[in-house]
């Protein structure tokens, strides 16, 4: 199937789940997160979910990294809509957020984590397929991102659905993911 059939088809089946499910399945997508190894990881490029898309809690993942890994440097992305550029701002306590024009909270300020800087990254998706490409939101900014990131970046996307067999076009733009988890599985690209 397409990007675009794809988009369609797993954003209704996100929001057609219960909050109650969706709760129960983030804390089992918790859980799965909680498997790896982050003594590597000194560096996290996070997001924060939209709510009314149904995005799994990533609260919960960069809260547990904060916790595991003293001296975790977090950041969020701060997008510029008109280049359809990206950049990994880092946050503190005394951040102050903003909501984008697309919905998106982001930093209102701070300073840009260069991507080569950046050891793991929490990336945004609908789906993925067997080869570890995704489905985002279509305007490719974190394939754009990946592209300038270290090769032994991590790159995990969280869905609340198995990988599908194959997105059919995929181009080599497409950055694949390291590893998808979902409640009930790890997948490794």
């Amino acid at each position: 199937m397409t990007k675009n059939v794809l988009r369609e088809e797993y954003l209704r089946k996100r929001k057609s789940i219960e909050p109650k499910e969706r709760f129960r399945m983030d804390d089992l997508l918790l859980l799965q997160f909680q498997q790896f190894n982050y003594e590597t990881v000194h560096t996290l490029f996070t997001f924060w979910p939209i709510e009314n898309t149904a995005e799994p809690n990533t609260h919960l993942f960069t809260g547990y990294l904060r916790h595991m890994v003293p001296g975790l440097n977090i950041a969020y992305p701060v997008t510029n809509t008109l280049t359809h550029e990206m950049n990994a701002v880092a946050i503190h306590e005394e951040t102050i957020y903003r909501t984008n024009a697309w919905g998106i909270t982001e930093p209102k300020e701070g300073s840009v984590i260069p991507p080569e800087q950046v050891d793991l990254v929490l990336v945004p998706m609908l789906v993925c397929d067997k080869k570890g490409f995704r489905v985002g939101y279509g305007k490719g900014f974190y394939d754009r991102y990946l592209a300038q990131c270290r090769k032994d970046i991590v790159k995990i996307g969280f869905s609340y659905f198995d990988p599908v067999e194959k997105i059919t076009d995929t181009d080599q733009f497409d950055v694949p993911l390291s590893f998808c988890i979902t409640p009930q599985h790890i997948y490794e690209f």
